[in-house]
């Protein structure tokens, strides 16, 4: 009796962690209850982004009232380290010592997703059961690249209202830690901590303060273990309609804390919803300048490399105050 009474209070804390539990048959569930399959049509590729509209464009650009731009761009890790397992590669090609010419020129090289590099996941980036956001098969991923989703569909770039969801800030802490889930009630008290309310087209980027704890304890292995979002929390961005969702990690609370399902944010978001995600953004600066404003929506702008068939793109998010 005393072993079984010591075992229940190991458990209770842990279950208090989890106010929506959720399991792979719910996952299975949401993927078509969240689906934006059809939406826009059957040829659509470009999901969530349809809900940047004309309007929802001018009415960000309102939002530009000091012209101060702040980068939400990771610096290149070129340093092999255990969140960074393919570190950027930059080769100089001409210096000022070697150069024949007037031109000093380099090579970039890099393998951006992952957990180091700040990129855009297209929609072509994850299938699950054979199928592709909006029905597309996986095979029209080939050796040449993707026929279909890639983020090419999305080289005009994007515009629209960004809000940044500062957790830690909210709470007074300089960061999460590692493996730390953030629930819907997170989301909504950070909303009225904010005074604002996500809604319809907009960009919202979930500050866990990664970056902020790597700088002080030093780097992890990010894909086991950090802070997040639950997969409860992709229902409730689903309700506000969001256009896309970035993070200064991937999104997901690792372990995901569902069982069978090791990344149910991306798959829920990439696959049912079509909604593209900013990983590995560098929101520190973001941060201070918003509390420093107390102002937490700004202007994102963000543009993908034109890569023929790509699955994604390494990017620079600009937030514009």
């Amino acid at each position: 009796m005393r072993i079984l009474f010591a075992t229940l209070l190991i458990a209770l804390p842990l279950q208090a962690q989890i106010p929506h539990p959720v399991d792979k048959a719910t996952i299975d569930k949401w993927m078509t209850e969240l689906s934006n399959w059809g939406r826009w049509g059957k040829d659509d590729q470009i999901g969530s982004l349809n809900l940047i509209t004309p309007a929802k464009r001018k009415q960000a650009a309102a939002l530009v009232k000091e012209g101060v731009s702040v980068s939400m761009a990771r610096d290149t890790e070129k340093e092999k380290a255990p969140d960074n397992g393919s570190p950027f590669e930059h080769t100089m090609r001409a210096t000022g010592e070697t150069a024949k010419g007037q031109f000093l020129t380099d090579t970039y090289g890099v393998s951006y997703h992952g957990y180091a590099h700040t990129h855009m996941d297209s929609l072509c980036h994850m299938f699950y059961q054979g199928k592709m956001f909006n029905g597309f098969s996986p095979k029209e991923v080939t050796e040449k690249g993707a026929q279909k989703l890639a983020i090419t569909n999305m080289k005009q770039g994007i515009f629209t209202r960004g809000l940044l969801v500062d957790i830690p800030q909210m709470k007074g802490q300089p960061y999460m830690e590692p493996g730390t889930a953030i629930f819907p009630e997170d989301l909504e008290a950070w909303e009225k901590h904010a005074g604002v309310k996500i809604g319809s087209g907009d960009v919202v980027f979930i500050r866990t303060g990664r970056w902020a704890r790597r700088a002080e304890k030093g780097p992890w292995d990010a894909s086991k273990l950090s802070a997040g979002l639950h997969a409860s929390s992709v229902k409730w961005l689903r309700a506000r309609d969001v256009a896309m969702v970035g993070s200064d990690a991937a999104s997901d609370v690792m372990p995901s804390q569902v069982d069978g399902v090791v990344q149910p944010v991306h798959q829920l978001l990439l696959v049912a919803m079509g909604t593209p995600i900013f990983d590995n953004c560098d929101l520190e600066a973001v941060s201070k300048a918003a509390a420093q404003r107390k102002r937490w929506a700004f202007l994102i702008t963000a543009s993908p490399l034109a890569v023929t068939g790509g699955t994604g793109s390494p990017l620079n998010p600009i937030a514009t105050f």
